[in-house]
């Protein structure tokens, strides 16, 4: 009996990378507007971090592509391209 291992079609390279662009900005953003909403830093054209707070934005974009990847199944944007690697 010969073992039979169907092998799933992986996405689109663009896909990939267009998902890992979006994803970075909205996290930019929806994190950026949080935490200078927090912490004080919003502007009339978006927001202004420096400092502590700006550190903070960064470790929330890093965590937010942590967290996701590894125990959600893929960040938001993989979702909707249907960029994830098996």
């Amino acid at each position: 009996m010969e073992a039979t291992t169907e092998t799933k079609p992986q996405p689109a390279t663009w896909r990939i990378v267009l998902a890992a662009i979006f994803d970075f900005f909205t996290a930019f953003w929806v994190f950026g507007i949080l935490v200078a909403t927090i912490f004080g830093g919003k502007t009339e054209s978006g927001f202004n971090l420096t400092g502590g707070s700006a550190l903070l934005l960064f470790a929330l974009i890093v965590a937010y592509f942590v967290i996701f990847n590894k125990y959600l199944g893929g960040t938001i944007w993989k979702r909707i391209f249907r960029a994830r690697r098996s």
